[in-house]
């Protein structure tokens, strides 16, 4: 039976594509959803995607994973930096969590470099595009299967 995963993107993120392409690339949210349920497909996840630009909306969706003991993978955008009621949320979740970013945050403008979430997650990855949701997904499955090293 494939275990449930939540990925789940915060604000501006539905601009991917067009949204600053010289930091962000071309790649729209739609095609990496598309890449992400393909690798699902292959590590046997059941994938919720979901983008919101209401912190409210993110945090319901982690009640969801919360009553699903379903773990996550957030891209918190903007709200990483300043979201104390995300980040209340993330650390209710007793399965683990990997926060991504598409760009390094730490080589980016000092507001972006104070990574509150963060702190609430399992696994960071950061700086590598797109890519960064099917690393996530495929070290969260390693993790999972016991084939991980502890992380935390």
């Amino acid at each position: 039976m494939a275990e449930r995963l939540f990925i789940l993107n915060g604000p501006n993120l539905n601009m991917l594509g067009r949204r600053e392409p010289h930091l962000y690339g071309r790649v729209t949210l739609a095609a990496i959803e598309s890449r992400c349920r393909v690798v699902a497909g292959e590590l046997d996840f059941d994938l919720f995607f979901a983008q919101s630009n209401a912190e409210g909306q993110l945090i319901d969706w982690v009640h969801q994973a919360f009553d699903e003991t379903a773990p996550v993978i957030i891209n918190p955008a903007g709200l990483s930096t300043r979201s104390v009621a995300l980040y209340d949320a993330l650390r209710m979740l007793g399965r683990p969590i990997v926060e991504v970013h598409l760009t390094n945050v730490f080589a980016r403008e000092s507001l972006y470099q104070d990574v509150l979430t963060a702190a609430a997650a399992w696994g960071f990855l950061a700086g590598f595009g797109a890519e960064v949701y099917e690393m996530a997904m495929r070290g969260l499955a390693a993790h999972l299967s016991g084939g991980g090293r502890p992380c935390g």
